[in-house]
């Protein structure tokens, strides 16, 4: 099992964990210039674009916690 640093809180993640929430991060920064794009024309919702960073951050981070397993809060 090759391990990732070392990194308080977290279990040594796989060679395949660590690729998977590598892709995940990259995922997430494509969506994150999609939203910041709504987010910056002149005729969209702002309130609308801000609610849906906060949940897609969520979401990613619930993902990448579902990989990394995380043992503290």
């Amino acid at each position: 099992m090759t391990s990732a640093s070392p990194i308080t809180g977290y279990r040594d993640l796989t060679a395949s964990e660590v690729e998977l929430v590598n892709k995940l991060k990259e995922l997430a920064q494509v969506v994150g210039v999609a939203v910041e794009e709504v987010a910056t024309m002149p005729n969209t919702d702002k309130r609308w674009a801000a609610i849906a960073r906060t949940d897609l951050q969520t979401g990613f981070m619930a993902l990448i916690r579902s990989v990394t397993q995380p043992t503290t809060f």
